[in-house]
């Protein structure tokens, strides 16, 4: 996926169980953001900085939508634990992750395995791929400051 194309329809299934498409957000703007694991130590510094500004994202016509490949239960537990007040989709299937281009090797402590590249993607109100934050370019702390600007 990279800018000016448009994103699939079907996203996956959230947090409640509901499915997730592209055409429920038409005439909105969504920050769809990719990242690992929940309850993770980076993962959940994001999460927090953008419940942390959530108020100020949808004053600017944001709707936030997240995305990790870990389960419905594992998404409730997250967003029970730190107040989350948008959507997780549940990417087991790893469908939109290979969609979108963020799954592939990545190396830690030496180990090689594959994962979640935390990438977040600013899409327009027809559904187009805005602009694109890049794994190097995220950072946790500052993460709704960085789409806002």
């Amino acid at each position: 996926m990279k800018v000016g194309d448009i994103v699939p329809e079907i996203w996956g299934i959230n947090e409640k169980g509901e499915e997730i498409r592209a055409s429920q957000y038409l005439g909105k703007k969504v920050v769809l953001y990719f990242y690992p694991k929940d309850l993770t130590s980076g993962c959940t510094t994001q999460a927090c900085n953008l419940r942390d500004h959530y108020a100020e994202l949808r004053k600017a016509g944001y709707e936030v939508v997240g995305v990790s490949i870990d389960s419905v239960q594992s998404h409730q537990k997250f967003i029970e634990k730190h107040q989350l007040p948008f959507s997780l989709i549940a990417d087991t299937d790893q469908t939109l992750v290979q969609a979108f281009g963020v799954w592939g090797e990545k190396s830690m402590y030496g180990r090689k395995y594959m994962g979640t590249f935390r990438t977040t993607f600013i899409i327009n109100e027809q559904g187009i791929v805005e602009r694109i934050l890049l794994p190097k370019e995220v950072k946790t702390k500052e993460h709704a400051e960085q789409i806002l600007k």
